[in-house]
């Protein structure tokens, strides 16, 4: 369960009426990787999987799909079971982190201690980046594709509590499209939705209702995904970021204007 009626009083033109009105659930889920408790997540309790595998990826422990041989949810625990191929051995830094650092909650994006682990990945994954990929998208598939992650994510409208997140591909056909109450947690239940169906990310865009920081422009470098556009505004770290790596980050996206912050060429007028 994500979402409940609770009894409210509302104030309208000077009159108070007693209603019913939706709000969401914050839900905190464990997710344990070879039987150790890896990290703490303060979601939306909806798209667990994705969820998982999205979040395993953005940060380096998985690179694709093929890495886990097995994923559990317990919906009553608020727990997730993950065991991963023997190649793979992530304990040496990250089960270093404290418990504090392990925790993900919905404000403020990923600590320190992970969004430095991102980096490192995407350092030792530098000669393989490539992000520099020369097509161009029409001005009109970028608001269409905000237009379509609106309809996509009807929880923000009911309960003006939610972040959504989508994905398109270059002629704007919908792949996949999430939310969660942090708008990380939604573009890494994109991103894990995509992995598990083995499709590529280098030719698609990722949509968001949030603002586009660092953590969030960090996702989209580690997965390679070209362009990201959102309703909100860019942050400096973000546009640092995708200019670094050759994203072109559109914000503001709204009826027939938007702020393209980096690499414009991408689009077309």
């Amino acid at each position: 369960m994500f979402q409940k009626k609770v009894n409210i009083t509302r104030v309208h033109k000077q009159e108070k009426k007693e209603e019913l009105d939706t709000v969401l659930i914050e839900s905190p889920i464990d997710i344990f990787v070879n039987s150790e408790p890896l990290v703490n997540i303060i979601c939306l309790n909806k798209d667990l999987k994705e969820l998982t595998v999205g979040f395993l990826f953005s940060v380096g422990i998985i690179n694709e799909i093929d890495d886990i041989t097995m994923l559990k949810i317990d919906n009553l625990k608020g727990q997730v079971y993950v065991e991963l191929v023997d190649s793979i051995d992530f304990n040496s830094k990250i089960m270093e982190l404290t418990p504090v650092s392990r925790v993900i909650d919905t404000t403020c994006g990923i600590p320190s201690p992970w969004r430095n682990l991102i980096k490192e990945k995407l350092i030792e994954a530098e000669d393989i980046l490539n992000l520099n990929t020369q097509f161009v998208v029409s001005s009109e598939l970028i608001f269409s594709s905000i237009i379509e992650m609106q309809k996509e994510t009807p929880l923000f409208k009911e309960t003006g509590g939610c972040h959504g997140a989508a994905i398109f591909d270059l002629e704007g056909n919908l792949v996949a499209a999430s939310e969660d109450i942090g708008r990380h947690n939604a573009i890494d239940k994109v991103i894990g939705a995509l992995l598990l169906i083995n499709e590529p990310f280098n030719n698609k865009i990722l949509t968001s209702t949030g603002r586009l920081t660092g953590d969030s422009v960090l996702k989209a470098v580690r997965a390679q995904i070209p362009i990201v556009a959102s309703l909100s505004a860019a942050i400096e770290s973000g546009i640092r970021l995708a200019n670094s790596y050759g994203i072109t980050l559109i914000g503001f996206a709204r009826g027939k204007r938007m702020n393209i912050y980096s690499n414009p060429k991408r689009i077309k007028i």
